[in-house]
């Protein structure tokens, strides 16, 4: 793969991934929509970058916390 961004692994998952930290806006994961509790969640179970299938995954387990929480 010739590519001038980083490759990393998902800190989540492992895949593979292009990082574009430097280039934010066409990365895969500024795709994915977080509010501000969503990010506080995220970030108090992980530090580095994640793939956006992974960062889905984790806002939909907060959420499905958060539902469990208010019943």
């Amino acid at each position: 793969m010739n590519t001038k961004h980083e490759i990393i692994s998902c800190e989540r998952c492992g895949k593979r991934m292009e990082c574009k930290a430097n280039a934010y806006t066409k990365c895969q994961c500024s795709k994915v929509q977080l509010n501000l509790n969503e990010v506080q969640y995220i970030s108090e179970n992980f530090e580095g970058c994640m793939c956006a299938d992974c960062l889905l995954a984790l806002r939909e387990e907060y959420r499905a916390i958060l539902t469990t929480v208010i019943k």
